[in-house]
């Protein structure tokens, strides 16, 4: 079965690949690398949730943010490989938590975009992880993920830029 159709299973769909803020690109292969700029819990192109988890958002509403952008990450990837089928593994996942000052639990928060890529890639989405809290975010957003990936080592699909 391919990863594709798998993830098909799981999900009934992947979201629109979300635009970029600002002066940046949002995907850039470099050799058998893919660097995934930011990614947000950003739904059919509007913020889903907002705020910092342990104040305005629970650990399980900041769990739920993650999984999102977990999303939008394979949506990115797919975007440029023209399928997830030319993903290797993913390598890193950087998450970041905005989170009251009071609260530090990131690494449960950041499960949330952790257990959807094993669940939708499988061995592939296993990866290292490092966990940030800072106070807040772009667009107060409660969570950021910055993620490298590596490409199959033949796979020649060019990065379509959204």
């Amino acid at each position: 079965m391919s990863l594709d159709s798998h993830f098909a299973e799981l999900e009934p769909e992947l979201p629109p690949v979300p635009m970029s803020a600002g002066n940046y690109e949002p995907i850039v292969r470099a050799g058998n690398l893919l660097f995934v700029s930011g990614q947000f819990p950003i739904e059919n192109g509007a913020f889903r949730y907002i705020g910092r988890v342990g104040a305005e958002l629970s650990e399980a509403e900041g769990y739920a943010a993650a999984r999102l952008a977990a999303l939008n990450v394979l949506a990115q990837i797919r975007a440029a490989l023209g399928t997830l089928e030319g993903l290797e593994r993913l390598l890193r996942v950087e998450g970041h938590v905005a989170s009251a000052p009071d609260w530090n639990n990131a690494p449960k928060v950041l499960d949330g975009a952790s257990d959807l890529f094993v669940a939708a890639l499988g061995g592939r989405g296993r990866h290292t992880r490092t966990a940030f809290t800072p106070a807040s975010l772009p667009f107060h957003l409660p969570v950021e993920l910055v993620v490298t990936a590596l490409v199959k080592p033949d796979w020649t699909a060019q990065i379509a830029i959204p």
